[in-house]
């Protein structure tokens, strides 16, 4: 099987990048020669590649930047998505788009369900339910996997900026009233992987849709944060005390959802992979680190 993915330098591509797979050929692919707001590009891609199916992570991820760069935002996660996922149909494959938590408006009680009432509070999130819609039409074979709080060893994410953050500083003032699922990369990446096999599988199989992919249990950004410094002082690393703060403390262009936990359980049920509990992803990505740096 060979996979196509989407935007070669973000975390779930280089983590699927990662994977040694075998019978399995993992290509990433970004800009210039796949560039989702050049359908010329996608088309082009697909065609050399000749993959078995479509994996579409790539993203306009700044959340607060969206906000005044609503067309930017849309651009790629609306309509890039969309050309993605219709390239493939084109070329009679399956497409995976990787979605988000923010499509919610986090007011809900408990873990939000696939069924469940969607309502983005700011731009990000609305270009990504876009994104989400056009893919289900573009696309009869598609399968959309909404995950949350995606840390790894790449890029800029939570836990590598309070390992930097606490380098410098002995207390950091942390938002305690906004409550999800921190999720490993890699984990997301391996949850992808029993996506392609279960379509490889049973091609015409019931599976196309809407899951939920995040790791096990629940967190806030303040809890987050206390099991990443527990976790890198006890190998000797950066730690820090936290200050649990509420979301009025810390304004932001993009209001965040309160309630980001999702229902991982029909994805289970369907692709036969349930992610790991959300703390175990810390110890891994400290040692990912530190194997950069050896």
């Amino acid at each position: 099987m060979r996979i196509l993915v989407t935007g070669r330098d973000g975390q779930v591509a280089r983590c699927l990048a990662d994977l040694s797979l075998e019978g399995r050929e993992i290509v990433a692919l970004g800009r210039p020669q796949l560039d989702l707001t050049d359908p010329t590009t996608v088309k082009a891609a697909i065609a050399d590649v000749r993959p078995d199916v479509v994996v579409n992570p790539a993203a306009y991820t700044a959340v607060d930047k969206a906000e005044s760069e609503p067309d930017a935002a849309f651009a790629v996660n609306a309509q890039g998505a969309e050309t993605v996922a219709a390239a493939a149909a084109a070329a009679g494959v399956p497409v995976i788009q990787v979605s988000t938590d923010y499509v919610f408006s986090g007011l809900k009680n408990g873990p939000y369900l696939e069924t469940d009432e969607t309502g983005p509070t700011g731009v990000y999130g609305a270009s990504k339910l876009e994104g989400e819609r056009r893919v289900a039409a573009a696309n009869p074979k598609a399968v959309i996997l909404r995950t949350a709080w995606v840390y790894s060893p790449y890029g800029n994410n939570f836990l590598k900026t309070m390992l930097r953050v606490a380098r410098d500083r002995d207390v950091l003032r942390v938002v305690a009233d906004q409550h999800g699922t921190p999720t490993y990369a890699p984990d997301i990446a391996a949850g992808i992987v029993a996506v392609c096999e279960r379509m490889e599988a049973e091609p015409d199989g019931d599976w196309p849709g809407i899951y939920h992919m995040v790791a096990g249990g629940e967190t806030s950004w303040a809890g987050f944060a206390e099991a990443i410094f527990a976790a890198s002082s006890r190998r000797g690393g950066p730690g820090a005390t936290v200050e649990a703060i509420t979301t009025a403390d810390y304004p932001t262009p993009a209001a965040r959802p309160a309630n980001s936990r999702l229902d991982a359980s029909r994805f289970a049920m369907t692709f036969g992979y349930r992610l790991p509990e959300w703390q175990s992803g810390i110890a891994r990505c400290l040692d990912a680190l530190d194997a950069q740096t050896a």
